[in-house]
C-alpha cells in the first residue's frame, strides 16, 4: 500500500527528480555566475552547464545519447532555472549564498543523485556502479561550472558535499536490495542526500584534510 501511495504522489521517479534537478541546478549555477558579474549569455552558459553536464556524463557512461539532446523540454527547464536566478538577483545582493539557493542546491544534489542511481540500476551495473554514477550525476555539473568560473571544483575541498550523494546512492542500492520498488528507493536516496547536505550546512560539517589530521592537538 505504501509503495502505491509513493507512486501516486511522485509519478515516474526519474521524470520528477530530473525536472527538480534541472531547475534547481540551473538556478544555482546561474547565481554563481551572477556573483562573478558574468553577462547574461555567460550566466546562461554556467547555469545550463551545471544543470546538464552531470546527466550528460551519466548517459555517456551507460552508452546512450544524452537526454538533453533528445528533448527540448530539458533545455526549457534549464532556462527556467536561469530565469529564476536572474529574478532573484534583482532583489538579493548575494543570491548564491542566500538560503533559498543553498536549499535549491541541496535539492538539486538529491534529485540528480536519484536520477543517476535510477539509470545505473536500469542498466544493471554493480553496487559500486550505482553509487559512482549517482555521485557523478549529482556533482559533475557543479564541478564543470566551477571550472567555467575559473576556480577549483568545489567538491575537491573539505566541505561535506559529494559525500552526501555517495550516501544517497548507497541508500538507493540498499533499499532496492531489500526488495523495495523503484519509487521507494528513489525517495530513500533523495531523503538521505538532501537531509545529510542540509545538516552539513547547518552544522558546518567538513571532511578532514591531511594537514588537519596531522596537526597536534592543542
Amino acid at each position: 500500500m505504501s509503495q502505491d501511495v509513493i507512486t501516486a504522489l511522485f509519478g515516474d521517479p526519474f521524470a520528477v527528480m530530473n525536472t527538480i534537478g534541472l531547475v534547481a541546478f540551473a538556478l544555482v549555477g546561474s547565481s554563481k555566475a551572477i556573483r562573478e558579474e558574468f553577462d547574461v549569455f555567460g550566466i546562461a552558459i554556467v547555469g545550463l552547464a551545471m544543470a546538464f553536464v552531470g546527466g550528460a556524463t551519466r548517459d555517456l557512461l551507460v552508452t546512450r545519447v544524452p537526454l538533453v539532446l533528445q528533448s527540448p523540454i530539458e533545455i526549457t527547464l534549464g532556462l527556467l532555472g536561469v530565469g529564476l536566478a536572474i529574478t532573484l538577483s534583482v532583489g538579493l545582493e548575494s543570491p548564491d549564498t542566500h538560503p533559498v539557493v543553498l536549499v535549491a542546491d541541496a535539492i538539486g544534489l538529491a534529485a540528480f543523485a536519484t536520477t543517476g542511481a535510477i539509470v545505473a540500476t536500469d542498466v544493471g551495473v554493480s553496487a559500486f556502479g550505482v553509487v559512482a554514477i549517482a555521485t557523478i550525476n549529482a556533482v559533475g555539473g557543479g564541478a564543470f561550472a566551477d571550472i567555467l568560473l575559473d576556480r577549483a571544483p568545489f567538491i575537491l575541498f573539505e566541505d561535506f558535499y559529494a559525500s552526501c550523494a555517495v550516501l544517497g546512492g548507497a541508500a538507493y542500492w540498499l533499499t532496492g536490495t531489500i526488495g523495495a520498488n523503484g519509487s521507494t528507493a528513489a525517495v530513500a536516496c533523495a531523503v538521505v542526500t538532501v537531509g545529510t547536505r542540509l545538516v552539513a550546512v547547518t552544522y558546518d560539517w567538513h571532511l578532514p584534510t591531511v594537514q588537519r589530521l596531522g596537526r597536534p592537538r592543542e
